[in-house]
């Protein structure tokens, strides 16, 4: 058998392209994040009041929000949403940005106080503030911190020069602290603007619980499917050193996935269960929502399942590394929860679209950073999951029923009519 060259070839083949996918989904989608950052959603919020000087009403706060707006440092990478306080609060709860830099209600009196500030005693800077959100992504969060610290350094920088040319010789009298404080007036300090439970993986539990929902599916699909085969007496199963038998059940492909598929909706509860009870209950994963986070981990395992079921059932023996591409492959460095979609190349973004891992994963995350919010992700979650569940019903049942209808009848391995256990 080992001189057989048809054996390298098929598995060579098959094996080498398995691994030349995984390669390029995976590597391919994270090695160069900052490069294929397009419209990364950020905030920008202009809170100064202004202040009067020498009889004119002068707002920096504007200057600053009207030069980052203007400005094409970023390339098209950062998206500058410019909007309040409140909004950003809003849009951090629903995980719609990955930061924002937020100028404060002083920020013009603060910074125009330096060039009366008395020989004695610290110049008090003005400050602004870039706020991060985790809970949208590591990598996201970190990507818009770095441009948002930029931004405000640059204001700062650029708003020194300012200040420096007007005061020209009155520059000369102020102290020494006070006039380096004017070449760079503004000091950036960092918060956390969504901040996450000290139990929530820095962002990263949702992603986690999602994938193994998912992988529960997939798994339990393969499972699900040889189990049945055996119990039609189509299979033979290995216990070890026993092979069991079992009388062959004539039942036709469309029976066959609807048996398998009825399985995977009971099992499905039990499994969803039981990732909840380990996740939350053993482990202490920070969640709220209980009951909503059941439901929606059952169904998602179902769905999951049965998806994998039908591709198992239409492609036969390679369905399975199918299924591998599709529910892990292509679909992990999709799901949008280390590396943000504005930071995908362009295929991997339309894959995005319909991946069921990235679907779950928003689901789960609007159910555990959140609260439940239909447009943090848990609509759309739902609506896919049910797209997903037909798709799944109509091409795997419309596929079989044709098989059916053209006699493509499965031929069982074994023909014993009754079920035995022989020692190999």
């Amino acid at each position: 058998m080992l001189r057989a060259k048809p054996l390298w070839i098929a598995n060579g083949v098959i094996t080498g392209v398995l691994a030349l996918l995984f390669t390029v989904f995976y590597v391919g989608a994270n090695i160069d994040p900052v490069d294929h950052t397009e419209k990364l959603p950020v905030g920008l919020v202009n809170a100064d009041e202004g202040a009067a000087v020498d009889g004119k009403q002068v707002n920096l706060g504007a200057q600053i929000t009207e030069s980052i707006e203007k400005s094409t440092e970023s390339g098209g990478k950062i998206d500058w949403k410019v909007m309040d306080e409140k909004g950003v609060k809003e849009e951090f709860g629903e995980g719609k940005l990955y930061g924002a830099l937020v100028i404060p209600a002083d920020f013009t009196s603060s910074t125009t106080s330096l060039t009366g500030t008395a020989t004695t005693g610290a110049p008090a800077r003005p400050t602004l503030t870039v706020l991060t959100n985790q809970s949208a992504g590591s990598v996201g969060s970190s990507l818009a911190r770095a441009a948002t610290t930029q931004a405000a350094e640059n204001a700062s920088l650029q708003l020194g020069k300012q200040l420096t040319a007007q005061n020209g010789a009155e520059q000369a009298k102020l102290p020494a602290a006070a006039r380096i404080l004017l070449a760079d007036p503004a000091a950036v300090t960092v918060k956390d603007g969504h901040p996450l439970d000290s139990h929530s993986g820095l962002g990263l539990t949702a992603f986690y619980y999602a994938l193994v929902l998912v992988v529960c599916g997939m798994l339990s699909a393969n499972v699900i499917s040889g189990q049945v085969d055996h119990a039609l007496g189509y299979t033979h199963n290995d216990m070890g050193p026993l092979r069991l038998h079992r009388p062959l059940i004539r039942a036709t492909r469309v029976q066959t996935l609807a048996i398998s598929s009825t399985l995977m909706v009971g099992l499905s509860l039990l499994m969803g269960t039981l990732v909840m009870v380990g996740a939350v209950g053993i482990m202490g994963m920070d969640a709220a929502h209980l009951p909503l986070l059941w439901l929606f981990s059952v169904c998602a395992i179902a769905v999951s399942g049965i998806g994998a079921l039908t591709l198992l059932a239409v492609f036969g023996t390679p369905g399975m590394l199918v299924v591998t591409l599709v529910f892990i492959g292509m679909a992990v460095p999709t799901a949008g929860a280390t590396t943000p979609l504005e930071a995908l190349p362009g295929f991997y973004r339309f894959l995005a679209e319909f991946e069921p891992l990235r679907q779950i994963t928003g689901g789960i995350r609007s159910i555990l950073y959140y609260d439940a919010q239909g447009d943090a992700g848990l609509t759309r979650g739902w609506a896919m999951m049910a797209v997903g569940l037909a798709a799944a019903a109509l091409f795997g049942f419309g596929v079989l029923g044709w098989y059916d209808r053209k006699g493509l009848h499965r031929v069982p391995a074994e023909t014993k009519p009754e079920e035995t256990a022989v020692a190999v």
